[in-house]
């Protein structure tokens, strides 16, 4: 079975489609942030520095240092596919942060977006 290719595609290429999806209605850079590192464990230098050195997605969700626990409390549909029922470890983490993003262009509180 083969590699799908976001999991080759560099982070730093997908952050600013997150980015610009958030404000596109109205969110910010720095919430997009705050979503990021609450899911992966990772502090504002060390996201900067997987941007940087366009670390991939496998790259960077191997790296990061811990997935937050109420990570499994995310869920719902993005692109058609429950994410709850991703089967592939990556592809699940990519469809939590996307799902993630998705409630924050929606409007939804920072805190039930952080699961809180």
């Amino acid at each position: 079975m083969t590699e799908h290719h976001i999991f080759t595609m560099p982070f730093a290429r997908g952050y600013p489609m997150y980015v610009q999806k958030a404000e596109r209605k109205n969110r910010t850079r720095v919430e997009v942030d705050q979503i990021i590192c609450w899911l992966t464990g990772y502090d504002a230098a060390g996201l900067q520095r997987q941007i940087e050195r366009q670390a991939d997605f496998a790259a960077f969700f191997a790296e990061a240092p811990t997935m937050h626990p109420n990570c499994a409390l995310i869920t719902g549909v993005v692109c058609g596919v429950r994410v709850e029922d991703v089967k592939d470890p990556l592809m699940q983490k990519i469809r939590f942060l996307d799902k993630l993003i998705d409630e924050l262009a929606k409007g939804k509180a920072m805190h039930k977006i952080l699961r809180q």
